[in-house]
């Protein structure tokens, strides 16, 4: 979240707490109390006010060094959340299936508004390095369980998200809007996405969605492998397999939606 933002959510009283979590980041995970009233946009006496309170709460944490942390207390809360702990438990013996079959890098996904979040990932030792962790966010377009998970999205979302700027990773990320609705219509026909060194020059994703009890596509799951080995045609079936091992373990039925 960028500092003017921030500081427009700090004018209410909650505003200010969610303003003192949303200062933490992945590039951010310890920040003095100076650092949170900076990047908060708030007074530093309002800060320690506030940081006091979540630090007694278990929110926030501060280490020997006087930096504070993401406290456990908020990792308990936030693995009540359906779309997190709950279905990475649900998926992860199917994403270990996956990993066996490839030994390459497995992730597990899920939509945050025009993001995609990644709530799990399984790397194999000497898989194609990639810029993934749990929880990192990357934009919808250039990942291939972004694209797997835009294409299932509500059509008005699609468009709003084709009409608006499609950043760059690499000289093959897709920047072109009418590329990519095709790319997303290829999606939904093939059931499957591909995004080809759309975030580095060196790795392919293939990824397929993972539908809930209603149909709905929920999640996304994703096996990552080095370019130049990509052997698509091999690598889809496999993908697929565990997306619908999901999908059937948390409720889905193919009769629901029809071929999935």
């Amino acid at each position: 979240m960028d500092q003017g933002a921030l500081a427009v959510t700090a004018r209410s009283a909650p505003g200010r707490l969610l303003a003192v979590l949303a200062a933490f980041d992945h590039t951010h995970p310890a920040l003095s109390l100076t650092d949170i009233s900076r990047r908060a946009g708030l007074t530093l006496t309002t800060a320690h006010r506030l940081v006091s309170a979540l630090t007694e709460w278990g929110a926030l944490e501060r280490d020997p060094s006087g930096l504070y942390h993401v406290g456990l207390r908020l990792w308990e809360v936030a693995a009540l959340a359906p779309r997190g702990l709950a279905l990475r438990q649900v998926a992860l013996p199917f994403l270990e299936d996956l990993y066996e079959a490839t030994h390459e890098n497995v992730q597990l996904a899920v939509r945050d508004g025009s993001e995609v979040v990644y709530t799990e990932w399984l790397s194999g030792r000497s898989a194609v390095g990639v810029h993934i962790r749990v929880g990192a966010r990357w934009p919808l377009h250039v990942t291939g369980v972004g694209l797997a998970l835009l294409a299932h999205s509500d059509f008005e979302l699609q468009e709003a998200y084709c009409a608006g700027p499609l950043a760059a990773y690499t000289a093959h990320t897709i920047t072109d809007p009418v590329r990519l609705r095709r790319v997303l219509a290829e999606v939904r026909r093939a059931g499957v996405a591909v995004s080809s060194r759309q975030v580095t020059e060196d790795a392919l994703s293939v990824a397929a969605p993972v539908r809930g009890p209603g149909g709905a596509v929920t999640a996304a799951v994703s096996v990552v492998v080095p370019h130049a080995d990509a052997q698509v045609p091999v690598l889809a079936p496999a993908v697929r397999l565990a997306a619908r091992g999901i999908s059937r373990a948390l409720g889905w039925q193919p009769d629901s939606r029809g071929p999935g």
